[in-house]
């Protein structure tokens, strides 16, 4: 049932919270809620590379298929280069792919440059689901940076407009994850 209480499971388990005393393990659990899916909210996780942005989306998303929710996950370039290639005629069929979900996680915003084609894109996914579905996106670039990166200012405040209107941002600091332990032994493990 969707409003059960949660269950110990992988975000519990499976994140350090120790490791990055910035991220607040009682906004997280709040957020295991799922209350944000009920609400069309959305989330968006800022931060370097591997601090766990994608780690808590993919649980957030795991914790929403378990209670029943159509939850969909791929890299912002993924369903660009999808939606570019296209034919017309099925467009409007793949769009429903983005729309249909309850939750949709769109990672790696920042990473690679979108050009204008695919930033116009990503606004109609966006925009598709304003108010009507949630969206968790992860990004290494601050909020101010998207104007650059969706290579158009005027596009990137519509989008930004629609996905903040109704969101919780969480900021995460600090050093990454994956190379913790290369950089306290200092040297390769062989």
């Amino acid at each position: 049932m969707k409003n059960d209480p949660p269950e110990k499971g992988e975000l519990n388990e499976g994140f350090d919270f120790s490791f990055n005393p910035t991220i607040e393990k009682r906004v997280i659990e709040e957020l295991r809620s799922l209350r944000f899916i009920e609400e069309h909210s959305n989330l968006v996780f800022l931060g370097p590379p591997g601090v766990g942005k994608t780690h808590l989306a993919i649980a957030l998303g795991v914790e929403a298929i378990k209670r029943g929710y159509v939850t969909y996950f791929n890299t912002v370039d993924e369903i660009a280069r999808r939606l570019k290639t296209t034919k017309e005629e099925h467009f409007p069929k793949r769009l429903r792919t983005y729309r249909k979900a309850q939750l949709l996680i769109i990672d790696e915003v920042g990473y690679l440059p979108l050009d204008k084609e695919e930033a116009n894109l990503l606004f109609q996914v966006i925009n598709t689901r304003y108010e009507k579905g949630s969206i968790i996106i992860t990004s290494n670039k601050s909020i101010i940076e998207w104007g650059g990166y969706l290579a158009d200012p005027v596009l990137a405040s519509a989008l930004l407009d629609r996905l903040l209107h109704h969101s919780y941002v969480i900021k995460i600091k600090g050093k990454s994850y994956r190379i913790k332990d290369r950089l306290k032994y200092g040297a390769r493990k062989k």
